[in-house]
């Protein structure tokens, strides 16, 4: 199984999750290829955690819309959001608002791109 596939196999059972807990809010899922971290704009890709390369893949649901969006993030905005979810469990943090407002402008972008 090369990269690609694991990825997209990894958010389609992450969508399949979110479906059964969040039913018709989740219609379909999209993964964000760029290669940039949607939380600062460095490159996203391997990091280091607990001493092992690792990815960051996320999700996050954009409701307005229905979509899950697969995404990785760079190891600084990995380390950012653990810590902010260590100081204050159950809240997003400012790094979460900028990720999210630069993945839905995204999806947008790529939906825009599908309709020229």
């Amino acid at each position: 199984m090369d990269a690609d596939e694991a990825i997209n196999n990894a958010l389609a059972q992450m969508f399949l999750m979110a479906h059964a807990q969040f039913g018709d809010a989740v219609k379909s899922y999209w993964f964000n290829d760029t290669g940039i971290c949607p939380g600062c704009g460095r490159q996203a890709g391997t990091v280091k955690h607990k001493g092992k390369d690792a990815l960051s893949l996320n999700a996050f649901i954009y409701r307005e819309v229905g979509v899950l969006i697969g995404y990785f993030l760079c190891q600084r905005c990995m380390k950012e959001v653990f810590r902010t979810a260590k100081r204050t469990p159950g809240q997003q943090g400012p790094r979460h608002d900028a990720i999210e407002a630069n993945l839905k402008a995204a999806y947008q972008q790529h939906i825009h791109a599908l309709d020229s």
